[in-house]
C-alpha cells in the first residue's frame, strides 16, 4: 500500500512538472522598448517611414512670371506666339529637342532672361552700411585741456543704385499688309478673332507690315493655314495667315512692304488674309496701329 502511494505521488510530481514545463516553453515576446536617448547635435533626426514615402515638393515656378504650364491642345508654336517669342528660342531655353513633343503639365520658360539670374538678383543681400569715422581736429581737443576724444562712429548709408526702369514701348512704323484695297471682312475681337480679316483674290501679294525677321513659316498651327510670323523687336510680332504660297523662310530678314506671301484660303472658308499684331504676345487691334486708308 505504501509502495502504491509512493508511485502515485511520483507520477503526480512528474505530471505537474510537465505541465509547468509546457507553459514555460512557449515563445516569449520581449517587452516593448522605446529608445528615448537624445540624438547627437548635428545629426539628422530619423524620418518615420510614413513621412519618408512622401515626395519632397519642388519649388513652385508654374505661377511665376516668365513661365507657362502646358495645357491640352497646346503646341510649341502656339505657346511661343502667345508669349511673343520665337518658338526655336523657347525650345532652346527648355532643352526641347523635338518641338512636337511637349507634355500636359510641363512648365516651360518663355522669357529670354534666365530665372536663376532673376532669383539670385532678388535674393542678393543688401550691402552693409559702411562705418566712417568723423575726424576731430587735434588742436581743438588740446585747447580744451584734454586728450583728443576718439572719433565717433557714424553710419553712412551707401548710395542705392535703382533698378533699371523697363524700356518704353518700342515704336514700329506699321504699314498695311496688302498692297491696295481689301475690305476688312472681320474686325478684331479678343475672344473670337485675334486680328483682322482682309478680303482679296487668290495670289494677291501679302506684304511685311514692318521691318522684321521671320520666326515662323509653315502650316503647323491649326486654324491659321499657311502662316508667317515676323518678330519686329522685343515688343511686337505680326502674323499673316491663310496664304496659298509662302515666299520667305525662317530666320530671313525682311523689309517693310516686301512681298512675303500670296493670299489664299488655306484652313479658311474663303480667300482672305488674317492679320495679327501682338504686343508682348497679347493680341491687339491692328487698326489702332495701322495708318488710316480708304477701304
Amino acid at each position: 500500500m505504501l509502495e502504491l502511494r509512493g508511485r502515485g505521488l511520483l507520477w503526480a510530481v512528474v505530471l505537474a512538472a510537465g505541465v509547468l514545463g509546457g507553459c514555460a516553453s512557449g515563445p516569449r515576446k520581449p517587452a516593448p522598448v522605446e529608445d528615448r536617448s537624445p540624438v547627437p547635435i548635428g545629426q539628422p533626426q530619423p524620418v518615420p517611414a510614413a513621412d519618408a514615402a512622401k515626395p519632397v515638393p519642388l519649388p513652385e515656378i508654374a505661377n511665376k512670371p516668365g513661365y507657362y504650364t502646358v495645357r491640352p491642345g497646346d503646341t510649341l508654336i502656339r505657346i511661343a506666339l502667345d508669349s511673343g517669342q520665337n518658338w526655336r528660342d523657347v525650345a532652346r531655353w527648355n532643352n526641347i529637342e523635338n518641338p512636337n513633343i511637349i507634355e500636359v503639365g510641363q512648365v516651360l520658360r518663355v522669357t529670354p532672361q534666365a530665372p536663376a539670374a532673376n532669383e539670385v538678383a532678388i535674393a542678393r543681400p543688401v550691402a552693409p552700411s559702411v562705418i566712417v569715422p568723423v575726424p576731430v581736429s587735434p588742436s581743438s581737443a588740446a585747447s580744451a585741456g584734454r586728450a583728443p576724444a576718439p572719433a565717433p562712429l557714424v553710419a553712412s548709408v551707401p548710395p542705392v543704385t535703382p533698378a533699371p526702369a523697363p524700356s518704353g514701348e518700342e515704336e514700329v512704323p506699321w504699314g498695311w499688309p496688302t498692297a491696295t484695297g481689301g475690305a476688312i471682312v472681320a474686325g478684331f475681337d479678343e475672344q473670337r478673332n485675334k486680328g483682322v480679316d482682309i478680303a482679296g483674290k487668290p495670289g494677291d501679294p501679302v506684304l511685311a507690315s514692318a521691318d522684321g525677321r521671320v520666326v515662323y513659316a509653315g502650316a503647323g498651327l491649326r486654324g491659321y493655314g499657311n502662316l508667317i510670323i515676323l518678330k519686329h523687336n522685343n515688343t511686337f510680332l505680326s502674323a499673316y495667315a491663310h496664304n496659298q504660297t509662302l515666299l520667305v523662310k525662317e530666320d530671313q530678314t525682311v523689309r517693310k512692304g516686301q512681298k512675303i506671301a500670296e493670299m489664299g484660303s488655306s484652313d479658311a472658308d474663303r480667300v482672305k488674309l488674317h492679320f495679327e499684331i501682338r504686343r508682348q504676345g497679347k493680341p491687339v487691334d491692328p487698326v489702332r496701329y495701322l495708318p488710316a486708308r480708304s477701304q
